[in-house]
């Protein structure tokens, strides 16, 4: 442990607006973490905060030390209500989603025990019972510490739900991996694919937009092909909300301004037809999101950006892992990347022994169960009616 802890009042002893942390101490908390949460930089979770539809007004969970005589801050996680989060008049406080499917919290890697300890604090004199970490990394440092501080104190954290999804070890040599993971006669047909694609509409490239006016420029056109997709027909593009366009114009380019987000594009002659948002934060990248011109579906665009940016994760000493961020089987990066991360809900008692932590566990879990019927009758009602037998 670096300093010990204060007992006088520190920055963050009561739930504040996310705004009301200060940007250089997330700052330098995000470099000290013991694991990477691209989705948890100030520059990312203040645009989600500022404009993304249904994800402003988040409060924080922020834990403070003395360190060398100084406030450090050695904790923090946005918060919201589980009324919010789930229309449910639970006394628990939920991670508010930051636009991404990761809410691991930040702790200082030098005093990550005690950081967990400060941040459940806080929960309970916010008034919580229970805090509920949605879409939390299971098998990391974070989660082994969080079981450890619960774990002297009594009880122990509970997973309401789980998958797997798909990631990259980056350390590993891009082509041997990809052969690996896909084999050699799917590599020669997406080769020829490729080749098709370069004889019919120009030579394909893959280009990198890293510094600021360059990931502003590929931004738009990002923004433009996956509004021009499925996304764009389900009306849930970014481009077609202001509030979530004007977010991630703002979270890119503050990102980019110091080093932590670049925009991969596909190019065939001067025809953008792939790209996607990657964020970095310590050794690992995150897979925001991909979008792709539909008229050149039948050439694999999407997986071809996705071949051309595991080469170039692979090759940067820098990045160690890629977090794709997407759903359980998810059908375009799951047989590219073939390593696993544990995603999960977790519900962490703050007492022990709370008989209100049971009815949290319960409420929840019931509206698991029937968000999941309801899903199922969905699924049912929306696939097509056989023709009668003749």
């Amino acid at each position: 442990m670096t300093g010990t802890a204060s007992q006088h009042s520190l920055p963050g002893d009561a739930l504040a607006p996310l705004t009301a942390i200060a940007v250089e101490p997330w700052r330098a908390l995000a470099e000290r973490a013991i694991e990477p949460n691209g989705y948890y930089l100030p520059e990312w979770e203040l645009a989600v905060n500022a404009s993304a539809t249904n994800r402003t007004d988040v409060s924080a969970l922020a834990a403070w030390s003395d360190v060398a005589g100084a406030p450090h801050l050695i904790a923090l996680l946005p918060v919201i209500s589980a009324w919010r989060a789930y229309r449910l008049p639970l006394p628990a406080l939920v991670s508010a989603h930051p636009y991404g499917t990761l809410t691991t919290p930040l702790l200082d890697r030098d005093m990550a025990r005690d950081a967990v300890a400060r941040l459940l604090d806080q929960a309970r004199n916010a008034g919580a019972r229970a805090l509920v970490l949605r879409d939390m990394s299971l098998d990391g440092a974070t989660m082994k510490a969080i079981t450890e501080v619960l774990r002297e104190a009594g009880t122990t954290p509970c997973v309401l739900q789980s998958h797997a999804r798909a990631c990259l070890d980056a350390t590993r040599d891009a082509e041997e991996l990809l052969h690996d993971a896909l084999g050699s006669k799917k590599l020669k047909e997406l080769r020829r694919l490729r080749n098709r694609l370069a004889e019919q509409h120009g030579a394909v490239t893959f280009h990198v937009a890293r510094t600021p006016n360059d990931v502003a420029s590929a931004l738009e056109i990002f923004v433009t092909l996956e509004a021009s997709g499925w996304k764009g027909k389900r009306g849930t593009a970014l481009l077609q909300d202001p509030g979530d366009a004007a977010f991630i114009r703002r979270a890119t380019v503050a990102l980019a301004e110091r080093g932590q987000c670049e925009i991969v594009t596909l190019r065939a002659g001067d025809t953008p037809v792939a790209a996607a948002i990657v964020l970095r934060h310590l050794d690992r990248a995150f897979y925001f999101k991909l979008g792709i011109d539909a008229r050149f579906a039948k050439f694999s665009p999407g997986v071809q950006l996705t071949l051309d940016l595991t080469r170039h994760l692979c090759a940067d000493p820098a990045i160690a892992s890629a977090d794709s961020t997407a759903s359980a089987g998810h059908p375009m990066i799951d047989p590219i990347w073939r390593g696993r991360l544990g995603i999960g809900d977790v519900l962490i008692p703050l007492r022990p022994d709370d008989p209100v932590v049971a009815l949290i566990h319960a409420a929840l879990t019931l509206r698991q169960v029937v968000r999941e019927a309801l899903r199922r009758v969905r699924d049912t009602m929306r696939r097509p009616t056989p023709p009668p037998a003749r």
